[in-house]
């Protein structure tokens, strides 16, 4: 497969600008965990949140789904917080959602996946943080 390079920053701060509800896939209900803390910055910050967790109906008072395909509604964006060798079958069950892009945070790298996702159409962000990299970029956005 080709290679895989990050939107531009203008691209990723419409994209964010566009986004109020996000899938959080493996978020954490320890508070040392950074899904945790960036789930709860994104929630302080409004945008309306879902876990997606197994085995969990709630996560930090929002709902929780087993999986992308369990979605009770369309999201906006999931954002990711699982090991690399989880990418791909994060990336069937967004296409089969319908989920119309993704955010692999830091050190979520897969780029066959993600290429993969692009080609079918998706937004695709990989190996930043949307807390760190993306907020300051919908803030100067909405400058």
């Amino acid at each position: 497969m080709s290679g895989f390079r990050n939107p531009d920053q203008q691209a990723i701060a419409e994209q964010l600008n566009r986004t109020r509800r996000i899938a959080v896939v493996g978020l954490s209900p320890k508070e040392g965990r950074p899904s945790h803390g960036v789930g709860a910055a994104l929630k302080r910050l409004g945008f309306e949140l879902t876990a997606v967790r197994p085995g969990s109906h709630e996560v930090m008072g929002v709902p929780a789904v087993p999986s992308l395909r369990d979605l009770n509604g369309p999201v906006d964006m999931a954002v990711v917080f699982r090991r690399p060798e989880h990418v791909a079958e994060v990336v069937d069950d967004a296409i089969a959602a319908g989920v119309p892009a993704l955010w692999l945070q830091d050190g979520v790298i897969d780029r066959d996946a993600a290429r993969r996702a692009v080609d079918a159409g998706l937004f695709v962000v990989m190996d930043r943080c949307i807390y760190r990299d993306g907020v300051p970029l919908m803030q100067a956005d909405a400058n």
